[in-house]
């Protein structure tokens, strides 16, 4: 299952689906050949770092990394590493560091939110029941921490502090949003806590890890969170996506598993009748589902959401997110890597929905 080499410029349009729009230009066409080059020395990195010498180990830890990914962290990374000394081994290494991660979040959200598939593939709690699942994702952890180790006390203090974020959120949104909370605020929250924190520390590391301007390393961390969120507000209008075989999902996959996306909350916030009487339809439509009713119930509701103000009010804030990315890079010098990040911040905001 391990993903087979590929041409040059091929794996980031794979993983990405634009890099025409973030690497454009000779200046950036160099640059991207540089980013490859360091994506396969991370892919090495894991595939070493993912060796368990317990056979059942060695098997669920590596199903998830077999199945692929974007590897947007590691990519993040080595951009920002351009600013300092470049694609080092420590740099490498944190970017493997971290998309490990990310890697074991995923095992346990699958269990938590009870998916079914994961990159295209059976969910590893399907595959091997959910305390294996657990584990292994606490086996992933535990490897990123080891790698972070050799880097002394800065570098264990960037993963924890960026693994209790991505705790909080994930308790956070599983708790939901308490009185005296604004839900959108919460969620905006949630979603800079579990998604942007992540890339956050990413884009941070390449910086940190690079020996690269210090000045640069909030900017930097700030580019990272905005994008991370105006990222999955972008996942919350493509969740409505009446184009499944675009987008490998099944419309409104979140919603009918009754998990809140920005387009429903911010349906919440309208007081017109109609509006009104969609949000409760939804929510009827969700507790019968819960109840094992056939999720195709909520279709045409969900249609309707697609259409809504709501939606397009959603895609809006993941504009303005997006702009906050590019705002936060002013103190970056200009060039082939401030125009690659400027034009990911402005991609991860307009994927096709």
């Amino acid at each position: 299952m391990t993903p087979s080499p590929s041409a040059p410029g091929s794996r980031l349009a794979s993983r990405l689906g634009m890099t025409e729009r973030v690497f454009a230009g000779p200046r950036s066409r160099k640059l991207l050949r540089t980013i490859e080059e360091g994506l396969d020395l991370v892919e090495a990195a894991l595939a070493d770092e993912l060796r368990v010498s317990d056979a059942l180990a060695d098997t669920t830890s590596r199903y998830l990394y077999e199945a692929g990914g974007k590897r947007i962290r590691p990519m993040l990374a080595l951009l920002s590493a351009q600013l300092g000394e470049g694609t080092t081994q420590d740099v490498v290494e944190a970017a493997a560091a971290l998309e490990l991660t990310h890697l074991g979040s995923l095992y346990h959200d699958d269990v938590m939110d009870g998916a079914d598939v994961r990159r295209g593939v059976p969910s590893a709690h399907a595959v091997w029941g959910n305390n294996v699942a657990i584990l292994t994702g606490d086996l992933l952890f535990s490897r990123a921490s080891q790698i972070m180790a050799r880097y002394g006390e800065r570098a264990i203090k960037l993963q924890a502090d960026t693994f209790e974020r991505l705790v909080l959120g994930q308790m956070h949104e599983t708790v939901g949003p308490q009185s005296g909370d604004d839900p959108v605020d919460f969620y905006l929250q949630v979603l800079s806590d579990k998604t942007g924190s992540l890339i956050a520390a990413s884009a941070q590391s390449g910086i940190v890890f690079s020996h690269g301007p210090a000045e640069l390393e909030e900017p930097m961390a700030l580019f990272g969170e905005k994008a991370g969120v105006a990222f999955q507000l972008l996942d919350d209008v493509i969740d409505l996506s009446a184009d499944p075989d675009e987008t490998g999902k099944v419309p409104g996959t979140d919603l009918r598993a009754g998990v809140p996306t920005m387009p429903y909350l911010l349906l919440g916030r309208m007081s017109d009748d109609a509006s009104v009487a969609l949000r409760a339809r939804i929510d009827e439509g969700v507790a019968r589902i819960a109840d094992g009713a056939d999720p195709g119930i909520l279709d045409a509701d969900l249609a309707a959401l697609r259409d809504h103000p709501a939606t397009a009010d959603t895609l809006a804030l993941a504009h303005e997110y997006s702009r906050a990315a590019i705002d936060a890079l002013e103190p970056l010098p200009a060039g082939a890597v401030r125009e690659a990040l400027t034009r990911f911040a402005q991609a991860v905001a307009d994927r096709s929905s």
